[in-house]
């Protein structure tokens, strides 16, 4: 019971931040205060959020390791766009096949990939990225190597704000329910797990098609805001980009996904004239985090939990010296 009051605590708390936050860049976005360089990156640091949140549920909290996060990515932009031009369906409708098409491929990937551990299962998801992504790059209905152009750029701030809330609302249920408390026994020890009767497997798969679906829903609001969907746009070091997001900010720390996404989209976005030093400082900076803070900016702890722990231990503290007075 206490825990459930302390859950709905921290999920007010979000929701209220989540509203001011909403609020003032709303304001700063109608009112044209912010230049469009600038509202293109907030686009971005929303898409990015999406991804290395969702990835952070097979990584941080399962404790796999993915590297083929962009090719669900590239589902959900394509069947999204396909959708929207071809069968003419309505936005929402688009995006939500798109994030379905890419549940799907997740789970029929997912099943007798994730069977393998360490390596073998990055190597396995990097392989079935790029087969995605080659694979799209072959169908001339889609472009081909040209890619799509054209597509409705119906994806607002309003959009990507709700969809990032709602994703993290989402993975943050999952995680405190007993479905996220079993991925995490998987991450602890998945041969203790085991033994305890936990379907391993079942749950790696779960996690997998979760992350997948938020993967395609990025990729959907992704094309629906360029307008356009290229192969280029989801290679290898896509999926690198979201995994060092996911490292930086802490395994298996929601808050600590936030953090990483919003600090390497502006370190992306200040290296804009000098791309080719780029992954340098990505090394660079993740050296640094691993002699440092190996454990990320976040390590496993969320910023709502930290602030409401300090804020109980000062006003006992309070309580405490009052009394002795």
């Amino acid at each position: 019971m206490i825990m459930i009051k302390r859950l709905r605590k921290q999920d007010a708390i979000f929701l209220l931040i989540s509203f001011v936050v909403f609020a003032a860049f709303q304001f700063l976005i109608s009112e044209r205060i912010l230049s469009s360089f600038w509202r293109l990156n907030i686009a971005v640091i929303c898409l990015n959020i999406i991804l290395a949140s969702s990835l952070n549920l097979i990584n941080g909290v399962t404790g796999q390791f993915s590297l083929g996060h962009a090719g669900f990515m590239a589902v959900g932009a394509y069947v999204s766009a396909v959708c929207t031009m071809f069968f003419h369906l309505p936005f929402i409708c688009s995006i939500l096949a798109g994030a379905a098409a890419a549940g799907v491929l997740g789970f029929c990937i997912g099943v007798p990939t994730l069977h393998l551990q360490g390596d073998y299962l990055a190597i396995a998801t990097l392989g079935m990225g790029e087969i995605i992504r080659i694979t799209i790059l072959n169908i001339p209905q889609v472009g081909g190597a040209s890619g799509m152009s054209g597509i409705p750029t119906e994806t607002t701030f309003t959009w990507l704000f709700f969809c990032m809330i709602v994703t993290l609302f989402v993975l943050k249920n999952i995680i405190n329910s007993n479905q996220g408390r079993a991925c995490l026994s998987v991450r602890e020890n998945d041969i203790a797990a085991s033994a305890m009767g936990i379907n391993t497997t079942e749950f790696k798969v779960f996690a997998f098609t979760v992350a997948s679906i938020f993967a395609g829903l990025a990729g959907g609001l992704f094309s629906h805001y360029f307008g356009i969907a290229h192969p280029s746009s989801f290679t290898f070091m896509r999926s690198f980009d979201i995994m060092t997001m996911v490292v930086l900010g802490g395994l298996g720390s929601l808050s600590g996904s936030i953090i990483g996404a919003v600090i390497l989209t502006f370190i992306a976005a200040a290296m804009q004239s000098y791309p080719e030093y780029r992954m340098i400082v990505y090394a660079l900076l993740l050296i640094i985090l691993m002699l440092y803070r190996p454990n990320g900016i976040c390590g496993d702890k969320e910023l709502v939990s930290v602030i409401l722990g300090r804020f109980k231990k000062g006003g006992k503290h309070d309580g405490t010296v009052a009394e002795n007075k």
